[in-house]
């Protein structure tokens, strides 16, 4: 199959994404297209990424200077002391604002990888080649960058719109199954935001979007970045309608903080929850129909996946969790913003409401 381009136009930026197998290979032909050029280059490489990609990358990249930083990519990893060691390597080696940061691995390392960029002498260029379907689909598009503290996920970052994103579908065939899980947890979040006929695609296919069967998996890749292209590129800084990408994720980020970024949770698993969260209190609280909050259950349930609440947390996890939700970025007053949902394809946000009626809500669905 031919290689896909998308063209994203953001009021800061112009940027293609290329979507196909094998486009890393072909790397120095679409910075030569793309007129995008560098002297030196710091690869931040996750260090599960399979060694056969990092060496095509190094072998097609024709800066003078390529320097190689094996990341350990994890939420625990993704702070300020990590931010610190990439720094300093820019700085050892004279990093210029024309010099370039390539980022090659998941979500974790674009997004420590494009605050770096953003941040260094206040920003150089930057490159993300994503290497699980989660990030090929959400956290490739739109320019989020961010680090995690104490407080909670992503509470500092920027926007840093890359120069170039590459979605080289044969990578994703060395991920386990349970990355890819996490991935179609966005294609499936975009489809609710945006598209029924998306979610009827995905109700149907699904299980060869899972086998990465050709082209399903190509049109969900395709699909689910168009629609959160369209998205950005009206609210690129998240002022306004970008709010609803955010589905799922005021639960989603919670239960992650709350059960301390341990592995035995991953984002995608945990958007998963917080879109199940998302519906049931959409329907609960009478804003979302029986017929959709219905397809959305039973859909998750086909999955098949430990989508219960109560595989991870107890009642007495509530306070904790509601902690993390009050300290959520879009929140701006003493309430908690929830991003729900009217009906697949139709969202509602900036609906706020107080920690005590989303305790009741947890205490609802936490049997013990």
């Amino acid at each position: 199959m031919k290689k896909i381009r998308l063209l994203v136009k953001t009021k800061s930026k112009k940027y293609p994404i290329i979507i196909g197998y094998n486009v890393i290979s072909k790397i120095t032909n679409i910075l030569k297209s793309n007129n995008i050029s560098f002297e030196k280059s710091l690869i931040i490489c996750d260090k599960n990424v399979p060694k056969n990609k990092l060496n095509i990358l190094k072998k097609k990249i024709k800066s003078k200077k390529k320097i190689i930083h094996f990341y350990n990519a994890s939420e625990k990893n993704k702070n300020l002391k990590n931010i610190n060691i990439i720094l300093d390597k820019l700085f050892k080696f004279n990093f210029s604002r024309n010099d370039c940061i390539i980022s090659l691995g998941g979500g974790i390392t674009g997004d420590i990888s494009g605050f770096a960029a953003s941040i260094y002498k206040r920003g150089l260029k930057f490159i993300n080649i994503p290497s699980t379907l989660l990030s090929q689909v959400d956290s490739s598009v739109g320019g989020k960058t961010g680090i995690n503290n104490i407080y909670g996920k992503n509470l500092i970052g920027s926007f840093k719109q890359p120069d170039l994103v590459l979605s080289d579908i044969g990578i994703l065939k060395s991920l386990p199954k349970r990355e890819i899980v996490c991935g179609y947890a966005e294609i499936l979040k975009h489809s609710i935001i945006d598209s029924r006929n998306i979610f009827n695609y995905l109700d149907t296919n699904h299980k060869k979007i899972f086998n990465l069967k050709s082209p399903f998996i190509e049109k969900a890749i395709y699909e689910s970045c168009k629609i959160k292209i369209k998205i950005v590129e009206k609210d690129e800084e998240e002022k306004n309608s970008r709010k609803i990408l955010n589905l799922g994720h005021t639960f989603a980020h919670a239960y992650e903080a709350a059960f301390s970024y341990s592995t035995k949770l991953k984002h995608g698993e945990a958007v998963i929850l917080g879109i199940i969260s998302a519906a049931k209190f959409s329907y609960e609280n009478k804003i979302l129909n029986k017929k959709d909050y219905d397809l959305i259950l039973n859909h998750s349930n086909s999955l098949k996946l430990k989508s219960d609440l109560n595989h991870y947390f107890k009642k007495k996890d509530i306070n904790l969790i509601v902690e993390y939700m009050k300290s959520d970025k879009k929140n701006n007053f003493s309430k908690i913003n929830l991003i729900l949902i009217k009906k697949i394809g139709k969202i509602v946000s900036n609906l706020r409401y107080d920690e005590k009626k989303i305790k009741k809500f947890l205490s609802r669905e936490l049997v013990n």
